[in-house]
């Protein structure tokens, strides 16, 4: 977000179009609102400042602001009707603002306590945190960590996430999901918990999963799927990549029971697939979706299976 576009939906010199891509960044994210609400004290208080001063030279105070402004590619056009007021606010915003984040910087950056905390709303985000891990975070999901300042790294994660981690053996790297710890030194994995089940794939390396007293070590192409009331913890092999697809809109199937493919299109697509023949349901697909439809899925399950496929009720439907 561009700071001087901040200042002009303050001012209310923002058109529809303006207006709308600020209002959209607000949503997107807890941080996104924190930075604009410290922004606007920040110019508020300089109002309270400005309205103090009676020596402005305002003409070297205008040149002043629109130098800084020019700095940037996208100008502030403030009228000229408004001139006086805001030049008297224009000289004392560069000094407040200057004072005020550079306090509050050193500040936030100083607080080992300072709980940091990263949001995906509507779209998939990427992100890196201070060791150099590399996460992905899916659409309404969230992640949350103080500084690294002890011998671990936790982070509590809520929703879906991928991690690439950073190596480092002196301090494990640990994800808490509920009651579920995964425990890893470097490696890559996909984390998911929703509607009580966390669900842990592995891509590289080796993860630790443990609950309570129960603990599974998982390797390469390997998972474990851990529901609220289940006792012990049993992995299995991944049959296909379809945890990916939020991340390259990818499904890779291998050897992937179709109920598996059917229950990731439900959530995917939003849509309500149900698979009437019983015996369909371990039927076993290989093959790769990249950017392809609904309907062109359904037409490749189809066409392999030699099944009928029946629009109902807002259910589809395969037998």
């Amino acid at each position: 977000m561009n700071d001087d576009l901040l200042v002009k939906y303050l001012v209310g010199e923002t058109d529809a179009d303006e207006t709308a891509i600020v209002k959209d960044w607000l949503n997107a994210s807890e941080n996104n609102l924190k930075y604009y609400n410290d922004f606007k004290k920040i110019w508020e208080e300089s109002l309270l400042i400005a309205s103090q001063k009676t020596t402005i030279n305002e003409d070297e105070a205008w040149k002043r602001f629109q130098n800084r402004i020019h700095e940037k590619d996208n100008i502030i056009k403030i009228p000229k009707k408004s001139y006086s007021r805001w030049l008297q606010i224009a000289a004392s915003i560069i000094l407040i603002s200057t004072l005020g984040w550079l306090g509050y910087s050193y500040f936030e950056n100083n607080s080992d306590d300072k709980l940091i905390q990263i949001y995906a709303s509507n779209s998939t985000i990427n992100d890196t945190l201070p060791d150099g891990t590399i996460v992905t975070l899916n659409q309404n999901s969230s992640l949350s960590y103080k500084k690294f300042a002890g011998h671990t790294r936790p982070v509590t994660l809520k929703g879906e996430a991928f991690f690439k981690v950073a190596p480092d053996k002196t301090k494990p790297f640990i994800i808490y999901v509920n009651d579920v710890k995964v425990k890893v030194v470097g490696t890559s994995f996909n984390v998911k918990n929703k509607n009580g089940t966390t669900t842990v794939n592995v891509e590289t390396g080796i993860v630790k999963v443990s609950r309570n007293k129960d603990e599974v070590e998982l390797r390469k192409g390997e998972k474990v799927v851990i529901a609220n009331k289940q006792t012990g913890l049993l992995k299995s092999v991944s049959k296909g990549r379809l945890y990916n697809y939020y991340r390259n809109k990818e499904l890779v199937c291998d050897q992937t029971p179709l109920q598996e493919l059917v229950d990731a299109l439900n959530e995917i697509y939003n849509v309500n697939i149900i698979i009437k023949t019983a015996s369909l349901q371990e039927k076993p697909l290989t093959t790769i979706f990249k950017n392809q439809s609904l309907d062109q899925i359904l037409e490749v399950i189809q066409e392999t299976f030699t099944i009928k496929i029946e629009r109902k009720d807002n259910q589809i439907i395969l037998e």
